[in-house]
């Protein structure tokens, strides 16, 4: 079903992309269309042949005992003790790998001196809630115990994700908080997938409209919780949206386009966040839809995007920002 609802509109170039995108693709994604949808997105791998840096694969604990791969990528000339950026990747919780959208992210470690690491947390439906979020905070908790020997400063571990990596990243933090587990300098939510009961303003305005609408989100969730979506036996670490205290967070960074369905729920995190005395810097970039950073990257949000970004990681890895020494408790 296509929404009839007034929606935000697109820049023209994140339009021409969705127009041209539409004649090439299916761009609801339903319950049959995972396993196509995991061979599209496998297809996309990205070449870093151009990234000055050295990667390491490393097999580690996860959930359960059960064995999951890590990768870590360092710079060229990182000195030791070295701040960490613990990067999850996004695809609904249902597709994508530890190295999708890894392109994007290396530019971060590389201008800021950081190691990246990105973790093979398992997938629904096949593994659905609690492994994905237990799996990456696994290893945080690994990276965290074992950053000397990695050459990570284990006081500036940086933990982000696009899409369901943000909700993912969200999650962890979340899980950090409670547990009384690794130190979190900040947390980078990219359009961050929060909420499963996809009943806000935004879900509802793109509902069969644009890249990763309403139905997809759906999709996502129920292989995830299967009957418990939307109902009270979701726990706040698989959709954070559900929280409803946000104090002892680490400091955040959420980015959000005006034009998707995340809209609404990353707003209300932010102002959660607020209200509990916590520091959040959010970014509702006008015109952009989901990923639109990666599917316009020289529209002027995107660029603007970009540097917004980058200034607020140069500060919390700099130390000079007040986002950083005013953690809530």
């Amino acid at each position: 079903m296509t929404s009839t609802l007034s929606r935000p509109p697109y820049i023209p170039d994140v339009a021409a992309v969705i127009d041209t995108l539409s004649g090439q693709i299916t761009m609801t994604l339903l319950p049959e269309g995972i396993e196509a949808g995991r061979a599209h997105t496998a297809t996309f791998r990205e070449d870093l042949s151009g990234f000055a840096i050295t990667r390491r694969d490393l097999v580690i604990p996860g959930f359960g005992g059960t064995e999951i791969e890590l990768s870590i990528f360092v710079p060229d000339g990182t000195a030791s003790d070295a701040p960490c950026i613990f990067h999850l990747h996004g695809g609904g919780m249902v597709m994508g790998d530890r190295f999708t959208g890894i392109s994007a992210v290396l530019p971060w470690a590389i201008d800021h001196g950081a190691i990246l690491t990105t973790v093979e947390y398992r997938l629904a439906p096949e593994h659905p809630d609690p492994t994905p979020v237990e799996d990456c905070y696994a290893a945080l908790v690994w990276i965290s115990d074992h950053a000397g020997e990695l050459g990570i400063d284990g006081t500036r571990i940086l933990v982000t994700g696009n899409s369901a990596g943000g909700g993912l990243a969200a999650g962890i933090s979340l899980m950090a908080r409670d547990r009384r587990g690794p130190a979190i300098l900040g947390q980078l939510l990219v359009y961050p997938m929060l909420d499963d009961r996809d009943s806000t303003t935004s879900t509802l305005q793109f509902d069969g409209v644009g890249l990763w609408d309403r139905e997809s989100n759906v999709t996502a969730w129920n292989a995830l919780l299967g009957d418990r979506r939307g109902t009270h036996e979701v726990s706040i670490y698989a959709a954070p949206a559900r929280a409803t205290y946000l104090s002892g967070l680490p400091p955040t960074y959420i980015d959000v386009a005006s034009a998707e369905v995340f809209r609404d729920e990353n707003v209300a995190f932010a102002s959660q966040i607020w209200a509990d005395g916590g520091v959040a810097e959010l970014h509702v970039w006008p015109g952009g839809t989901h990923g639109f950073e990666l599917l316009a990257p020289r529209s002027r949000i995107a660029e603007q995007a970009a540097r917004t970004r980058n200034s607020w990681l140069r500060d919390m890895f700099d130390g000079d920002s007040t986002a950083r020494s005013e953690k809530a408790g």
